[in-house]
Formats: structure tokens, sequence, C-alpha cells
């Protein structure tokens, strides 16, 4: 068998990373329309899941717990849509950066509580044991598919590629 450069590791990658980078996209997208829409009726429990973390002052908490859904649902569409993908990959990342922090400093202060991702969260009840680990492990996936997209935002069927009227094939050689 004769190896090409098509058949080796390294030629295969143009043809794979741009859709690698469309599931990342989507994945990162369904990620934050989900934790979104979970909060979004109930703006209150929002605030209450951010105040529980316990770093910043209660009426702060409230006004960022009640504003997250919406930036969380606009991300989600910004990644939906493939537009400014890689805005939207870097406030993702910075929000996933925070997450993992502030869920980290939760462990480590001995803190009892849900880290309301993906609902109201707050503090737990009696018997109730946080899930740090897994929730960071999750979330450092999910940075993971923010950084491929800060690399390489441009992927299949978004927007961005139409709007600069070029195909996926004529970034892969640029980061």
């Amino acid at each position: 068998m004769t190896v090409t450069p098509s058949t080796t590791r390294a030629g295969r990658w143009p043809a794979l990373r741009p859709w690698l980078g469309f599931v990342a996209r989507l994945g990162l997208a369904a990620v934050w329309l989900v934790a979104g829409a979970t909060k979004v009726g109930d703006l209150a429990a929002s605030g209450r899941a951010v105040n529980a973390y316990q770093v910043m002052p209660y009426d702060v908490a409230t006004v960022i717990g009640a504003a997250l859904p919406f930036v969380e649902l606009a991300l989600g569409l910004l990644l939906l849509a493939g537009l400014a993908t890689r805005v939207g990959a870097g406030v993702s990342a910075a929000l996933l950066v925070i997450f993992i922090t502030g869920i980290a400093s939760a462990w480590a202060r001995g803190l009892a509580i849900d880290c309301g991702c993906f609902g109201s969260g707050g503090q737990l009840g009696a018997g109730q044991a946080p899930s740090y680990l897994p929730e960071i492990l999750r979330d450092l996936g999910f940075l993971a598919l923010a950084g491929f997209l800060l690399i390489w935002p441009r992927t299949p069927f978004s927007v961005d590629g139409w709007l600069a009227g070029d195909t996926v094939e004529d970034d892969d050689e640029q980061p």
C-alpha cells in the first residue's frame, strides 16, 4: 500500500477539522441553550444560585443571576447560527473559567451547593452531597470545545462563512 499525504493523519486533518468544529459549535450551542432555558423561567432562583457561592453581595448576585440566562441563550443562538463564532467561543471560555473557578472555590471552602448550571442551584438539603469534581470535569470539557472554536472558528453551515463569502477549505491553513 502506498502512503499518500491524503491517507496520513496530517492529510486527513484539513478535511476533518471543519466538521469537528461544526460538532463543537453545535455542542457548545446546545449547552448554552439548555443552561439558559432551564433558568430563564425563574430568574430569582438563578440569582439565589449565584448568591450561594458567597463571593459577592446579595444584590450583585441577584442581578448577575437574572442576567446570566439571557447571556447563555444569546451565546447559544450565536453559536448555533455560526455568527461571530470566535467571539462566542471567547465569551464561552471566559464564562467557563469563571464557573470552574467558582465551583472549585465552593469546594475548597466546604460549601454544600448545587452549581446551578442547568437549573435553580443553591444550597443543598440535609443529606445531599455536592458533586464538584464531575461538574468541574464537565466544564473543562466544554472549555475544550470553546478552545477548539477559538483556534478554528470557521465551520460548515455558518453565517460567518456565508458573510465572508468563502468556504471552510479557504481557512484550512489559518488558525
